[in-house]
């Protein structure tokens, strides 16, 4: 039954965050300093995103493989490579690193 409370919780919360973001008035939205965090937060969001599942396991910071393949989809970032030539940069160096035993 907790479980459930859980859920029930759950999709209230949602839905009442859902309509405060619809309740907020136009003149707020338009601001500035409220448009260049709006742009911000999903980059910062996906670089923890990416940043916890590249480094963390469980409870503990590590450096393995997925950190080599991050290491590559930088590089290739970097060098601009299509979006494509980064993924597979990426998916090469980690096989490569675990095939080698990392």
């Amino acid at each position: 039954m907790n479980i459930w409370l859980a859920i029930g919780l759950t999709v209230v919360g949602c839905y009442a965050v859902k309509l405060a973001g619809l309740l907020v008035p136009a003149g707020v939205l338009e601001r500035p300093l409220v448009r260049r965090l709006a742009a911000l937060l999903p980059v910062a969001l996906l670089a923890a995103l990416t940043a916890q599942q590249a480094f963390a396991d469980g409870r503990a910071l590590v450096l393995d493989a997925r950190a080599a393949g991050l290491a590559a989809a930088a590089l290739a970032l970097l060098l601009r490579a299509p979006f494509l030539l980064v993924v597979a940069a990426a998916v090469l160096v980690t096989a490569g690193v675990r095939a080698l035993g990392g």
